[in-house]
């Protein structure tokens, strides 16, 4: 997994300027859903229950399951063997500590918490089919 970078902070706080004063338009997303491809539903149904803290706010089919993140986040496990285990989900948290603390009460467990450079701090999560799940917190931008 590649490290925040202050730039990524940057961008994250100023919510898409990166763009607003260039030639190139921004697009503009309503709602954005990330997919992690699972080799099975149960478990991962189970795995990911237990790190977000509740059960699949939208049973898409039989092999699909989503979690409500924000009003415009989404994230859905999908069974698809061939893909399973090569996605990369980043979550941004507002109390790492405290999610982390939550996530390990329910039985799932990070890496160490790192700290990023300058941007902030990050604790890993592994699924069952390897893929990687992690919590961040970015630091504010101070005031000069």
């Amino acid at each position: 997994m590649q490290p925040l970078s202050d730039a990524v902070v940057s961008a994250v706080s100023a919510r898409g300027s990166a763009c607003s004063g260039g030639r190139l338009r921004a697009m503009d997303f309503d709602v954005v859903f990330s997919g992690v491809p699972i080799t099975d539903l149960d478990t991962a149904r189970d795995w990911y229950t237990r790190l977000i803290g509740r059960k699949p706010d939208i049973p898409v089919n039989e092999t699909e399951d989503m979690w409500g993140l924000t009003d415009t986040a989404f994230l859905y496990i999908v069974h698809n063997p061939d893909r399973a285990g090569r996605s990369v989900v980043t979550m941004a948290v507002a109390d790492l500590d405290a999610s982390v603390a939550e996530a390990a009460g329910r039985g799932v467990r990070s890496g160490p918490i790192e700290q990023v450079g300058t941007a902030g701090r990050k604790a890993l999560f592994t699924d069952p089919d390897g893929n990687e799940i992690a919590l961040v917190q970015v630091n504010q931008p101070t005031s000069s």
